[in-house]
């Protein structure tokens, strides 16, 4: 794949894959950066309210945070079992995502590679950073990679290629050997998005980070761990890949509010296995729930906490009687491949019963 497919990773050469302008940037660098022992020191560095805030309570909030959120990278370190020194943190996967366009691809020369139906932020990002998107549909049904595809339309210009596992809308996950394939014969970057690998039987290719250089996995705290308005995104990378990310980053990216309390949440592991538990036992009763309704062709196989639904007729319809209801799902009907597809999230079992309910009194409207 590209050209040289037949040389192994040992080769890899990341700064050959920068672009050149951001080589030249000279970071702004805070004194915070240099600092280690912040709690106890007067900091008189970044033009802050040394007297607090006008509420007492939030007297903390007076003080910029931790530009490398490094308590909270040491609390995910322990969780996922990865140096702290390989981790990165945005505002949400989506800064991340446009750090690595700002970082890998030029603006009207090299492009990057998705696999729809996925996440649309892949190319929503690189057509703001004027970069070209070469789309390979995944397979009909099954959903997975086209290899063939794949390796005719990389070439020299290709920087970056998007997977997402499971993927987002379909559910499914990726062959693990095919991601790795790739992986492996990609001269770019591989950008493998985890966003929902916690409610997938397969795992986490994070354990193997080690071996692909080339290789960037994003995670989140939103989905699994419930924290979806912290707006915390995880990557996870070589040194060097973290490095340039720390180097362009925003100076103070993740909230103080958002870092403490995230750094709570993750103390409570026994809630979140316990969430996690229920959430796959009302995937499962959704799934067999959604495939009695006559109304309903098929309910896909999920791996993530969301059912990808396909209907007989016009799913616009069905999507349009929900919001009627007070229920909102996602109409992917205009996605390729998802033809009459309604993506629904898995919710609390009220809200799942109620959402049988009122397709079911939908179905025997129409059929």
């Amino acid at each position: 794949m590209n050209n040289s497919n037949n040389k192994d990773c040992s080769n890899f050469d990341l700064d050959s894959l920068i672009r050149e302008n951001i080589l030249k940037v000279d970071p702004y660098i805070s004194a915070r950066t240099e600092h280690d022992k912040e709690k106890n020191s007067i900091f008189l560095d970044a033009n802050e309210n040394s007297f607090g805030s006008p509420l007492s309570f939030l007297n903390s909030y007076n003080r910029y945070p931790d530009p490398l959120q490094k308590e909270l990278k040491e609390r995910i370190s322990d969780l996922k079992n990865i140096s702290p020194s390989k981790i990165f943190l945005g505002n949400g996967s989506d800064e991340i995502i446009d750090l690595i366009y700002r970082i890998f691809s030029r603006p009207e020369i090299d492009h990057a590679i998705i696999f729809p139906p996925t996440y649309g932020m892949y190319e929503v990002s690189g057509k703001i950073h004027g970069v070209d998107i070469i789309k390979i549909s995944l397979t009909k049904e099954e959903y997975q990679l086209n290899l063939e595809k794949i390796e005719k339309s990389v070439n020299q210009q290709s920087k970056i290629i998007f997977i997402c596992s499971p993927n987002n809308p379909t559910g499914n996950d990726i062959k693990r050997k095919n991601i790795e394939n790739i992986t492996k014969k990609f001269k770019g970057i591989v950008v493998l998005d985890e966003a929902y690998i916690d409610f997938s039987d397969q795992k986490s290719l994070s354990i193997e980070i080690n071996k692909y250089p080339n290789l960037i996995i994003l995670q989140t705290l939103s989905k699994s761990w419930g924290l979806a308005g912290l707006r915390i995104g995880i990557a996870i990378a070589s040194e060097s890949i973290i490095q340039w990310m720390n180097k362009i980053k925003h100076p103070y990216n993740i909230s103080l509010h958002s870092q403490e309390i995230a750094i709570k949440a993750l103390e409570n592991r026994d809630l979140f296995f316990y969430h996690l538990k229920n959430i796959l036992s009302e995937r499962k009763y959704m799934k067999e729930s959604l495939s009695k309704i006559p109304i309903i062709r098929k309910v896909y196989p999920s791996s993530a906490n969301f059912l990808l639904v396909k209907v007989n007729f016009y799913s616009k319809n069905l999507y349009q009687y929900l919001m009627e209801k007070k229920i909102v799902v996602r109409d992917r009907s205009k996605i390729i491949l998802c033809n009459n597809c309604l993506r629904i999230t898995v919710g609390t079992h009220e809200e799942n019963e109620y959402l049988i309910d009122q397709i079911k009194k939908y179905s025997k409207i129409k059929m």
